[in-house]
């Protein structure tokens, strides 16, 4: 039985990776601002309620629920996208916001486990928006790219942890959902393309990012990966 702790665990890809990570016996610990009540049927799976938009107070907020405890996986999974509309039309507030959440807080929760607790494994959910700067999509892309170097120093801040940041493909979440009914196609070229392309479902797209994580075991700490670009045989 292996050890997992992930973040944001009530929608989405966050509750398909719980899923199925209590599905196959693992002893799931979770944390994020709201709780998905059904998987307290399983004596497997613990929630920790957590604002992490509260970076200042993540630390000790974290702490006792955290303190010597020993993951084989940790996954950083909770992120926010914000407005997709071009960057002079979104307030520095805003930004700070997308900011706090997809990478502050995971440098407060990387810190936390490191101090009290370890990790042999810790992966990043990123996106292909961190290397493709798409219009529209500032602030969230320039966090995910942050967050990817981020992994990156800490691979070789923190070598007895191995480090990756994983880009889970186009997963039809209630984001997502919203973004593509919201959003104009012609202004913004980067939503035809989404409509266009495979879009997996958060089970199909949960499968496919834990079999990534034990593929990213296999580079370098520190590492990037796309699971649309690893080999089928990581992904199947």
């Amino acid at each position: 039985m292996r050890t997992v702790f992930i973040t944001g665990v009530d929608s989405g890809l966050g509750e398909a990776l719980a899923k199925a990570c209590i599905e196959r016996g693992d002893q799931l610990f979770a944390v994020g601002r709201h709780d998905n009540k059904p998987f307290h049927r399983y004596p497997n799976y613990t929630f920790y309620p957590i604002d992490l938009r509260d970076t200042a107070m993540l630390r000790e907020a974290l702490f006792p629920f955290i303190r010597k405890h020993e993951y084989d996986l940790v996954i950083l999974n909770a992120g926010v996208l914000g407005e997709i509309r071009p960057m002079d039309e979104i307030s520095l507030q805003k930004a700070q916001t997308i900011m706090n959440i997809n990478l502050w807080a995971n440098k407060q929760i990387i810190e936390t486990i490191d101090l009290h607790a370890r990790a042999k494994q810790i992966v990043a959910v990123s996106s292909g928006a961190a290397v493709n700067g798409s219009k529209g999509w500032g602030p969230y892309a320039i966090s995910k790219a942050a967050l990817n170097m981020m992994i990156k120093v800490y691979a070789h801040e923190k070598p007895w942890t191995h480090f990756s940041a994983i880009a889970p493909g186009v997963i039809m979440t209630p984001m997502l959902r919203r973004l593509l009914e919201q959003t104009d196609p012609d202004l913004y070229p980067s939503i035809q393309r989404i409509k266009e392309g495979p879009i997996l479902s958060p089970d199909t797209a949960a499968r496919i990012f834990l079999r990534a994580c034990k593929q990213a075991l296999e580079y370098e700490s520190g590492s990037f990966l796309d699971v649309r670009q690893l080999s089928l045989d990581a992904v199947q």
